[in-house]
């Protein structure tokens, strides 16, 4: 999949039923994905499984151990009433 088309913008994802826990800010060698309240974190493209419909979808075993964690928390500030 490394070499499937990403564009910025391109929502992030662990799986297609899952909400997405993030969106691609650069597309480079690596892509930098920006995560809901934690930053942007570096993503090597052999992390990604699938593209399509404007979805980076990604491996979750192939994410370092500080990714996984930002990922964890990342929807933590939304309100579960909504």
């Amino acid at each position: 999949m490394a070499n499937a088309l990403i564009e910025e913008g391109y929502e992030v994802f662990l799986s297609d039923h899952d909400k997405p826990f993030g969106a691609v800010r650069t597309v480079a060698p690596e892509l930098i994905v920006y995560v809901e309240n934690a930053g942007e974190f570096a993503l090597s493209r052999e992390a990604v499984t699938a593209v399509h419909a404007q979805k980076v979808i990604v491996d979750r075993t192939k994410l370092d151990r500080k990714l996984r964690q930002a990922i964890a928390h990342a929807h933590d500030a939304e309100d579960p009433n909504i």
